[in-house]
């Protein structure tokens, strides 16, 4: 989380230090319109250059992945940088509309303007032949932002349809990126603003068009096909086997992937719950019926069924320094999926990469499973799965045991102090065991990992 809030801060700060390098006049203005034009200058660079950037994560591409801490955490950079451009939009609209209303109700004196000067550079007069035509499109994209924004946020939203719409938005983009070209002003291009600016837009403007073209996470996709489904009346999941074709490069316990089973439908994320083996590349997802999508899955499923897989995706992947040997795992409901991988990882003797990198051994585990629901064959396979992998299991059933909380975790491993703590489960219940552990003088900095597995 520290990596992606300083990232969103530092680019705010980034833009804000570029325009006013460019525009010092803020603290000589005067006069309620010299202001207003200053403010509206800002308030537009800061909304494009929050979705300029909230597009290229869009893609998903590789590179910041293990900077940023994982894709669940970029998505959860490009939600707030969407936000973030969606009120700073809604502040340059007003910037520009408000005063208008305001001059039509008699509480402001229209600002008088004198002749415009002659320009000698042509692009600059061929942008500002271009000023009425992008001032009406960047009101509309700007309105029809709003609309896909909302679409997005609100989770009752069938997903298929969020998904459509969300692809919309590269359209809504591209609108907004010919808006600001043309009516930032011109002087800018060779100010620092410039310099973050142009590269800002250039990047955004590939991304919006690989996102139309269906190119996002092309090169990462390969084929499949259902080799076995398995039900769990119990848990309303349904577990399902997926033979490769070849390509896959290979992944670590903890990673997710998208899968398509359904091209109408797009992708869904989910956590892979299987260790790769070379020898037979399959990968398995336990899929909980949590939506439209997923609540079909068993009846629409089939084996032999054609399927697409994109990935691997996300750095929830155990092995990080200082406490990688010492680890306490907490799965709450559906989220034990990647200890599952996990457990079947080290029952192989098979490392991963980041224990390879760090020089760090088979660690020694305690599993905490805390579900409200109960499916006897799933609980018995996942105790065999934790004997062989040698991870010392503690089941608990909500309406039998009571909750899960920090003081039962600490009682159960005494040397809580010296392990790491990898949670995944709902975001309430992560949040509040990293509280309590952090009050008691765990460094949850680098100690707490937690997969923000989240793509709305």
């Amino acid at each position: 989380m520290r990596a992606i809030t300083w990232t969103f801060w530092g680019l705010l700060a980034l833009l804000s230090g570029a325009w006013l390098m460019a525009d010092p006049r803020l603290f000589t203005a005067t006069g309620f319109f010299a202001v207003r034009d200053m403010a509206t200058q800002a308030t537009g660079l800061l909304a494009i250059g929050c979705m300029s950037v909230a597009m290229v994560l869009a893609v998903r591409p590789r590179w910041p992945e293990r900077t940023l801490g994982g894709l669940d955490k970029m998505y959860r950079l490009h939600k707030w940088l969407g936000i973030g451009g969606v009120v700073f939009a809604v502040l340059h609209w007003l910037w520009v509309e408000a005063p208008k209303w305001a001059v039509g109700w008699g509480l402001l004196e229209r600002s008088g303007h004198g002749p415009r000067e002659a320009v000698a550079n042509p692009v600059e007069q061929a942008l500002l032949n271009l000023r009425s035509p992008a001032e009406g499109i960047g009101e509309w994209a700007f309105y029809g932002l709003l609309a896909l924004a909302s679409l997005a946020l609100i989770r009752w939203f069938p997903y298929r349809l969020a998904f459509k719409a969300h692809r919309l938005m590269a359209v809504a983009y591209l609108a907004l990126a010919f808006h600001a070209v043309v009516l930032v002003k011109f002087s800018y291009w060779t100010t620092p603003v410039g310099l973050v600016l142009a590269p800002l837009l250039a990047a955004g403007v590939v991304s919006a068009v690989l996102v139309l073209f269906g190119r996002v996470g092309a090169n990462r996709r390969v084929g499949g096909r259902i080799a076995g489904l398995r039900s769990y009346p119990g848990l309303h999941a349904l577990e399902v086997d997926v033979a490769l074709d070849r390509g896959w490069p290979g992944h670590d316990a903890g990673q997710f992937a998208f899968l398509t089973t359904d091209a109408s439908e797009g992708s869904h994320p989910y956590t892979i719950a299987s260790a790769w083996d070379r020898q037979n590349p399959h990968l398995t997802f336990v899929i909980k019926a949590l939506g439209d999508h997923t609540s079909r899955l068993a009846e629409t499923l089939t084996v032999g069924q054609p399927v697409t897989v994109e990935g691997p995706y996300g750095c929830f992947t155990f092995g990080e320094a200082p406490t990688a040997d010492r680890q306490i795992w907490v799965g709450g409901g559906i989220g034990l999926t990647p200890f599952i991988a996990r457990m079947r990882q080290l029952a192989t003797g098979r490392t991963t990469r980041t224990e390879a990198e760090a020089g760090t051994g088979t660690p020694r585990v305690d599993f905490f499973h805390t579900t409200k629901e109960v499916d006897d064959a799933a609980l018995a396979r996942l105790a065999t799965e934790a004997e062989a992998a040698g991870v010392r299991l503690h089941v608990l059933v909500d309406g039998r045991d009571g909750l899960l909380t920090g003081a039962r975790i600490r009682k159960a491993v005494p040397d809580w102090a010296a392990a790491s703590l990898w949670f995944c489960g709902p975001a309430g219940f992560g949040a509040a065991l990293k509280e309590d552990f952090a009050s008691h003088g765990l460094a949850v900095d680098t100690c707490f990992h937690q997969e923000l597995f989240a793509m709305r």
